[in-house]
């Protein structure tokens, strides 16, 4: 484990992904790389930073595969060259950032739909590199409270939503739709599904068990545990960097 430290400022939480994205794409992107771009606030930053050192000429030949939407179209406007898993199925690196950390460094990600995708790419790159604040760390997964993604057809949700509590019903799971803030419709990804958000109110113990069960079930697409994926985790920390290798 290495660490840093900044100066006595406070620094707010943005701020503090700003200084973890940097770290990871300064310390971890090559020239020659095809990168895995991932989604959310803290990777805007990282891509952002991709974008910077191509325009100066400290970067060149990189490919980006993105995960999301957004991401993509971050990427264009900053002249990143893209292209995607079908030309490219092996990946130097993918850098994300994660929604919780245990201390295994296995994730909870997805929150904002992209889960698949980030999935998709980040299962086929050599290393995965993380990026967060400490606010993401936690005991174990679902242990912030805050929901567990999983992506479900549209077809008969309820149903799908129903099995998935009813599978975690020891853990005191609460099986929710996600819905948009503003119309209240359901929200939908960039795949066209919708999300079931699971909130526990106990550990859920075996990880590797959950995440099977939760894939035999046939609406389901996709969950948000990201189990024995990441390599590297940077952590932000308000007196300093901490990074943690697998």
């Amino acid at each position: 484990m290495e660490t840093g430290f900044f100066s006595s400022s406070i620094l707010t939480q943005d701020e503090l992904k700003k200084i973890a994205a940097y770290k990871a794409v300064d310390q971890h992107v090559e020239s020659g790389m095809i990168l895995g771009l991932g989604s959310g606030s803290t990777v805007k930053h990282a891509v952002d930073r991709i974008g910077e050192l191509l325009q100066l000429g400290k970067l060149h030949n990189i490919i980006g595969i993105t995960t999301s939407q957004n991401t993509h179209q971050q990427a264009l406007s900053l002249g990143i060259p893209l292209s995607d898993l079908d030309v490219h199925p092996v990946l130097d690196l993918a850098i994300d950032g994660a929604d919780e950390v245990d201390p295994h460094l296995n994730l909870v990600k997805g929150r904002c739909g992209s889960l698949l995708r980030e999935k998709m790419v980040e299962g086929a790159c050599k290393k995965f590199v993380v990026i967060v604040d400490e606010s993401k760390l936690v005991d174990h997964l679902g242990g912030s409270g805050l929901a567990m993604p999983v992506e479900v057809v549209p077809f008969c949700w309820k149903f799908t939503a129903k099995m998935l509590q009813d599978l975690f019903r020891d853990s005191g799971c609460v099986a929710k739709l996600k819905c948009e803030e503003e119309s209240g419709e359901a929200f939908v990804t960039d795949n066209g599904n919708y999300l079931v958000d699971l909130y526990f109110k106990k550990d859920i113990g075996d990880l590797r068990a959950a995440s099977e069960a939760i894939l035999r079930l046939a609406g389901v697409v996709e969950h948000g545990m990201f189990l024995d994926m990441a390599t590297t985790v940077i952590v932000a920390r308000e007196l300093g960097i901490t990074v943690k290798h697998k």
